[in-house]
């Protein structure tokens, strides 16, 4: 039997359903236990999992099982993040319902998740396209409107011409659509609103109590939410007023570098620019460019800085003998500030683009440490560090913070048209979330068009506004435009002819309150309030970096709403947030530069020079970088191949072993196969130990043999650790430790020592029991096999974390560095209560200090308990 391979196809899919018919992860939301709640982000069903799905739920799965061991009611759920373009792709590529492609794509993933083994509480499932879901979606999207948190107006938007939608800033790359690849224009479109901004200052200070977040991940939701204290301050108009303006109002962080105003700039959308552009074509065409660009702040930056000459003229605010030429300039967006800036180019590098490139002045006014005013000036490289104020009349010598302060000073009191010409303000980075989206596979927007009414909500007894099952594809846009069953309606409010809004609801609506979903998802209404606000927050939330701005801060946004709106109390929804690294594969080229699979080469290795041939062609291929897996460069592997070959413990064992989970971990068939050998050796050593000892309990020993203590106490210490860093997430860690154990008990388990020592057989028969629980939540399949071999009984699965023995955690003998003359020379073992007097002779007879000594008495001992002994010759 000892030779007997362990068959992970065949376990593990017994035991998924021994788990599944006793429901041994089904959560009762009266369960008195306290409770963690353990949620990793749900899967768009895109038609398979990926590896990097298979690393993010074991991380997740094994946090829920050891809890689960500690005593813990564990919630652990799974969705669907359903709606998006994609659905609405496949159905005009394929002529298929993007509902059927949908729930097809749902079956085929969960039924891969499952083959996992994840501990995942399945009755909970929904998916956001479920009726029942975005029905009480719309009941929360009422509740906004009623409370002011949902609005409409106009907007400049970036439209895709191809998938006929708004896209985010976020979805435009190099200025064209992120799935359809086409150039992105913009236009102005009346769109929904969420009014994040109500909460901005509220976001932005709770970002330090999230102390179980990443910090990179703070720092980007607070650089998103973008706090800014400044002035505003307005600027006289030299000409006649343009559209009833004699000014223009600019806020800006910097009053300290007024004097270093070069001209002023506007946006292409500013009004000041439209009024201009009515009666000047050249103005008008120069705007029309302007709307071929990208409005993300990263397109912004690196698009060459243009600009147009109005011909307007302004007044300096601090000496009016000043005049300053304003500028139309591609760079100023006007969904930050007022859309319009003062500009200094010295101490901004986008300013100094501009200036450079059409000859404006450049005056620095701060003049760094060490470094002369009268020769001081900047080249091709703005300055923006620290220094003193110069060139700047009566602010020169100042700090930064006190011109700052002089200039709000000063301005506040100088009136323009009866009113102060400055005020004080503070502003934010963070705009309204836009969530309109012109496409069909989303949630709709219950809100009716009355020509009497005006905008009208739906009666909440009138919802769900369900999407129609009839639409085609026919024509580019959105269907439910062109559906008039569907679109035509009655006026909730007057009940003549209306229309439905046809706009459905951005995805990441449906991702936003999902995690409060889960608490109840059977209920009528939102949310149970009773077990929304036991449940949340999420403990541990995990995954991908990549959502670290817009998902995590709508969520943020949407728990605030949702307490708003009465429908939960918590408004942080996750105390604990694990963003973990991607999976990585290399990348493979054949000799016309095609990408080709992995699975279609053989790689060979001579003395670690790696070539590579095709399978079919023999042709050779071209070994490249490493990189995140994706179908556009081949480089995947299907986890479901895995399993198959391998078994689901291989792929979560290697997942959770090879590097630290928040780096990323490269996949490899040699790693693969490491992963399975320690899960055949396991078995191997489970199926020996199990022959050695019999199945009858082994009764303690009074007393135990050094190997057996030995044994004991490394298996104690392992218990621990492997506690330890499941806590920190350090899985990576809790793995190097159960190799040692494992190490350590297959030099134990020899029949010829056993049958020599009882005291060895007991303590081989705990470490085993122990090594198969602190195992399980990693492996947990081959955990249930082996507890049965073993002869233990119940499920592992149902089994409380062991408790290590104090005893055993303490150390009997300790290592102190020896120190001669300060430096480290050798170092000695000693029992852990020995005194000084015992440390100082075991140090004076070692060799390094006899040596050191020749003969000679030393002038000085110094003994640190517990640290270090130094010895002064």
């Amino acid at each position: 039997m000892a030779n007997e391979r362990y068959n992970a196809r065949e376990a593990e899919i017994r035991w998924q359903q021994t788990w599944d018919t006793q429901k041994i992860f089904q959560t009762q939301n009266d369960d008195p236990r306290p409770k963690y709640y353990v949620l990793e982000m749900f899967p768009y069903p895109s038609g398979r999992i990926h590896m990097g799905h298979v690393r993010n739920y074991t991380m997740g799965d094994v946090v829920a099982r050891y809890k689960r061991a500690k005593g813990f009611n564990v919630l652990h759920p799974m969705g669907w993040d359903a709606f998006g373009m994609p659905a609405e792709n496949a159905a005009m590529q394929n002529n298929v319902h993007p509902k059927d492609w949908t729930y097809e794509n749902i079956a085929t993933m969960r039924a891969q998740l499952q083959l996992m083994g994840l501990s995942l509480d399945w009755d909970r499932e929904f998916a956001t396209c479920d009726v029942d879901y975005y029905h009480r979606q719309q009941m929360l999207f009422l509740d906004f409107v009623d409370k002011g948190l949902a609005y409409r107006k106009n907007a400049k938007v970036n439209w895709d011409p191809v998938d006929q939608t708004v896209l985010a800033n976020e979805q435009v790359i190099d200025g064209k659509g992120w799935r359809s690849g086409a150039e992105v224009e913009q236009r102005e479109l009346t769109q929904w609103f969420f009014k994040i901004t109500d909460f901005a200052e509220d976001l932005l200070a709770e970002i330090d109590n999230l102390d179980r977040w990443p910090d990179k991940v703070r720092l980007m939701q607070r650089n998103w939410i973008g706090k800014s204290e400044g002035l505003q301050v307005r600027f006289e108009l030299t000409t006649p007023a343009i559209n009833g303006d004699t000014e223009i109002e600019i806020f800006t962080t910097r009053p300290d570098t007024l004097f270093g105003a070069s001209f002023m700039g506007l946006s292409a959308d500013h009004p000041l620019t439209k009024a201009l552009a009515e009666t000047n074509p050249a103005l008008q065409a120069f705007v029309e460019e302007c709307h071929k660009q990208g409005t993300s702040a990263a397109e912004v930056e690196t698009a060459e800085k243009i600009g147009f000459d109005t011909g307007l003229t302004v007044k300096h605010p601090l000496d009016p003998t000043i005049i300053l030429p304003v500028y139309v300039a591609n760079f100023i967006l006007m969904d930050y500030g007022t859309g319009a800036i003062f500009a200094c180019p010295a101490h901004d590098q986008r300013d100094l683009d501009f200036a450079r490139k059409y000859n404006l002045t450049v005056t620095p006014v701060v003049l760094p440490k060490d470094e002369d005013a009268a020769t001081f000036d900047v080249g091709t490289e703005a300055y923006t560090g620290e220094g003193t104020i110069f060139n700047s009349e009566f602010l020169d010598g100042m700090s930064i913070t006190d011109a700052k302060d002089t200039v709000a000073t000063k301005l506040e009191t100088v009136t323009l048209d009866g009113k102060p010409q400055a005020e004080r303000k503070t502003q934010y980075r963070l705009r309204d979330w836009g969530i309109s989206r012109q496409r069909y596979w989303g949630c709709p927007i219950p809100m009716v068009h009355c020509d009497g009414c005006g905008v009208v909500a739906e009666k909440v007894e009138n919802l769900p506004i369900k999407l129609p099952d009839d639409i085609n594809f026919d024509k580019p846009g959105n269907p439910l435009d062109r559906h008039p069953t569907w679109r035509d309606c009655s006026c909730p409010k007057c009940g003549k002819a209306a229309r439905r809004e046809t706009d459905t609801m951005d995805t990441f609506v449906d991702s936003s309150w999902y995690y409060a979903r889960f608490t109840a998802p059977w209920e009528d209404t939102p949310t149970d309030k009773k077990a929304v606000d036991e449940w949340l927050p999420v403990d541990q939330y995990i995954g991908g970096v990549e959502h670290a701005i817009l998902h995590l801060l709508y969520s943020r946004f949407f728990a605030r709403a949702m307490k708003a709106t009465g429908h939960m109390t918590v408004k942080e929804p996750f105390r604990g947030l694990f963003t973990q690294g991607m999976v990585v594969h290399e990348t493979y080229k054949g000799e016309d530069g095609r990408w080709v699979a992995p699975m279609e080469i053989t790689i060979q290795d001579q003395d670690g020079n790696r070539t590579a041939k095709h399978n079919e062609t023999g042709e050779s291929i071209a070994i490249g970088s490493i990189e995140k897996m994706s179908k556009s460069k081949k480089n995947t592997v299907d986890p479901t191949d895995i399993i198959e070959s391998f078994g689901a413990d291989t792929a979560r064992w290697f997942m959770l072993s090879d590097s630290p989970p928040e780096r990323d971990v490269i996949w490899t068939e040699a790693g693969a196969e490491g992963a399975h050998r320690f899960v055949q050796r396991i078995w191997r050593l489970t199926v020996e130990t199990s022959e050695f000892l019999g199945k009858t309990p082994l009764n303690k020993p009074d007393a135990f043999s050094d190997e057996a203590n030995a044994l004991r106490k490394l298996t104690h210490k392992s218990l621990v650790s492997v506690e330890s860093n499941i806590e920190q997430l350090g899985f990576n860690r809790s793995v190097a430790q159960i190799y040692q154990l494992v190490n350590h008990i297959a030099s134990a388990a020899k029949k010829d020592k056993l049958d020599k020592d009882p005291s060895l057989a007991w303590a081989l028969d705990e470490s085993m029991q122990l090594l198969v629980l602190m195992s399980a939540p990693m492996m947990p399949h081959l955990a249930e096999e082996c507890w049965i071999q073993l002869g233990k009984e119940g499920l592992v699965s149902t089994q409380g974390w062991p408790k290590a023995d104090a005893s055993l955690l303490v150390e009997d003998e300790i290592t102190l560095p020896i120190q001669i003359n300060g430096k480290k020379r050798g170092e000695i073992t000693v029992a852990a209560d020995a005194d000084k007097a015992t440390i100082e002779k075991a140090v004076l007879a070692s060799e390094p200090v006899i040596k050191a000594l020749d003969g000679k008495a030393p002038r000085k001992v110094i003994v640190v308990p517990k640290r270090i002994v130094n010895v002064v010759v």
